[in-house]
């Protein structure tokens, strides 16, 4: 009777194991739709204040014989310090979530420390800050509570100080590492070059057809502004773009635990009926073998 006991105990705690991960699989499946949502609108403005950086960046170019000479496009072929920015969850029980984005962090660790680069890690997100904090790893900086509820004028805050950096000379690139919303089922890594500007995300070389008109100023104010801005939204479109990807990896993540935990809770029921007959059979032996003992 007592390995029964245990089977049913192990019944009943399975049970309310799956309806939580059941329950945090509709939270998640909930807060993914809203966020999803976010990401899209947002999506369409990175993409609008990108075509205007690179319509007035065209214009700088052209305005100024000697071409486009702005510390924000200064592209270092041999950079001696980088400076990395990660973006993780505050929260685990979302699968593999995580662990991709530290990967990737360790690889660009790797690969840049071959090439004797310095490196800086500036952290957003408990669990990435917990993991290098554990493996002795220094951070430059780092926030807690940000990737969980992204906000423009943190995260403006935030990268900013590191913008700033670039500015000064202390470091010769940024990078932002974080894992990006593809759909429901699936995310990626996503590496962006913050500073200096990508190239590869403007068209410098064609002729702009744009009717906008800039004035040449010595001092690139409008064009410094503007990267600042496309610097400060490209940190919140992360942090949007990864918080999208880290529910839809929760409710993966939940609804394989929920399959699961069904599974185990028939495979339980199976042997909790196995051992209740067995305890039966037994039963009935014994009091046959009692009765056949008093003849």
């Amino acid at each position: 009777m007592a390995n029964l006991k245990e089977i049913k105990r192990k019944i009943g705690s399975v049970k309310n194991t799956q309806k939580t991960t059941n329950a945090m699989k509709l939270v998640s499946s909930a807060k993914l739709r809203r966020t999803e949502e976010l990401a899209k609108r947002s999506r369409v403005y990175a993409a609008k204040l990108t075509e205007l950086l690179n319509e007035i960046a065209q214009k700088m170019q052209q305005a100024n014989e000697d071409g486009l000479d702005n510390v924000y496009f200064k592209e270092v072929k041999t950079p001696k310090m980088v400076d990395i920015v990660f973006i993780t969850a505050d929260k685990g029980l979302c699968g593999g979530f995580n662990a991709q984005t530290i990967k990737r962090v360790n690889q660009l660790i790797a690969e840049f420390k071959a090439q004797n680069v310095k490196i800086r890690l500036r952290a957003v997100g408990r669990k990435g800050i917990d993991y290098f904090k554990f493996n002795n790893v220094d951070l430059n900086n780092e926030i807690i509570g940000l990737s969980a509820a992204p906000d423009y004028a943190q995260a403006a805050e935030f990268i900013n100080e590191v913008s700033q950096a670039y500015v000064n000379g202390e470091t010769d690139r940024i990078i932002m590492v974080h894992n990006g919303y593809v759909n429901m089922i699936s995310q990626e890594i996503r590496e962006d070059q913050v500073l200096p500007v990508d190239p590869s995300k403007l068209d410098l070389t064609s002729t702009s057809t744009s009717e906008l008109e800039v004035e040449p100023d010595d001092d690139d104010t409008l064009l410094d502004a503007l990267v600042k801005r496309y610097v400060e939204y490209s940190m919140y479109y992360a942090l949007i773009d990864s918080l999208a990807a880290e529910h839809s990896a929760r409710m993966q993540a939940m609804d394989a635990a929920t399959k699961n935990a069904k599974e185990m809770v028939k495979t339980l029921t199976v042997a909790y009926n196995k051992a209740r007959q067995e305890a039966i059979t037994t039963e009935l032996i014994e009091i046959i073998s009692g009765m056949e003992s008093m003849k």
